[in-house]
């Protein structure tokens, strides 16, 4: 087949992981036909099936497409959400639904489709996430508020200001001089994985992770006001212990985290990764706009400062080996089981 072990792909095959594919075929000795790992049909018996490499292959020996999955279709579907991403990326407004479909030869419905079940956001939404962080990234850097806000393409501050609300985090002159005199609340909770620490400023959760305590805090966030614990923060911290007791549930928990402009389109590209499918950091750079970023990506995998709730834990390496987690693999393999019940 391709460097992908059979049980690996049989794995793959039962979650239905679209991050496999592209990458193999699965084909149903008993109908003849030959199907994307994601496949929506009734799973075959494991004895009826055999992986090949590619549709080639597939038809080599036989079998014929599916007409549900349309598995041939996975390279032009890939090349067409990567020409759109580029678009979006270099334009200076925002490109039209339209006009992105007849940049990729698709129907604007079918488009629409298409670059949602590879990226998890419309080609609307993406373009409202990639302004956002080229606003934060620009707002870390710039002396000028003002100045940043254009620079990001926003065409005035009241529409930065209406489009942006509630999702930054501190402000954007608290961005500008790095977060400075912002209260930080904290907690440190047992879990099922272990000693976690919380720890949220009044617009999110700017830090989750395992075996930590304040002065780890502290040291990651030396110019906060840490206060501990809180009436105001219980009602968080138990959202936030929810969702590790059973990932997957936490998409409403506000965030409060920064970093580049590259690494937040990965953290996004995270975020729209569906509960029990995984994908590879290849996948995770080409979803942020930058298709030969791999390493890059693996450096914002390593520098998510809310460990579940951006969930870098399923990333996987090429192959669908598990690979590395700042936390241990036994989270790791624990967090991916909990998300496929």
């Amino acid at each position: 087949m391709s460097d992908i072990a059979e049980n690996a792909a049989w794995d793959a095959v039962l979650r239905r992981d679209r991050a496999f594919d592209g990458r193999f075929v699965t084909g149903v000795l008993t109908t003849g036909i030959y199907c994307r790992p994601s496949c929506a049909a009734r799973h075959p018996a494991r004895g009826n099936v055999r992986f090949f490499a590619d549709g080639a292959a597939a038809r080599a020996a036989g079998l014929r497409p599916c007409k549900r999955c349309l598995p041939d279709d996975v390279a032009r579907d890939e090349a067409a959400v990567l020409a759109a991403i580029d678009e979006i990326r270099s334009a200076e407004g925002t490109p039209s639904l339209a006009a992105l479909a007849l940049l990729t030869g698709y129907s604007p419905a079918h488009f629409q489709r298409v670059f949602k079940r590879a990226i998890g956001l419309s080609p609307a939404a993406y373009a409202r996430a990639l302004r956002e962080t080229r606003a934060r990234d620009a707002l870390s850097d710039s002396e000028s508020v003002t100045g940043a806000i254009y620079e990001a393409g926003y065409g005035s501050a009241s529409r930065f200001y209406e489009n942006t609300k509630g999702r930054l985090g501190m402000t954007a002159s608290a961005w500008a001089n790095g977060g400075a005199g912002v209260t930080i609340r904290w907690a440190v909770v047992e879990t099922t994985l272990g000693k976690m620490l919380v720890a949220a400023t009044d617009k999110g959760v700017c830090r989750l992770s395992f075996e930590e305590d304040e002065s780890a805090l502290r040291a990651r966030f030396p110019r906060a006001d840490l206060v501990e614990g809180g009436a105001a923060f219980e009602k968080l911290l138990a959202e936030v212990v929810a969702n590790v007791e059973a990932p997957g549930s936490g998409a409403h928990i506000p965030l409060d985290v920064r970093g580049t402009a590259f690494q937040e389109a990965c953290w996004e590209a995270l975020r729209a990764i569906p509960p029990g499918e995984t994908r590879t950091y290849a996948e995770i750079a080409a979803a942020a706009g930058n298709p030969k970023a791999v390493r890059a990506a693996g450096s914002a995998n390593a520098r998510n400062n809310v460990a579940v709730l951006i969930p870098c834990h399923r990333v996987v390496r090429k192959g669908g080996d598990l690979g590395g987690y700042a936390y241990g693999q036994d989270i790791k393999r624990e967090l991916l089981r909990r998300e496929e019940k």
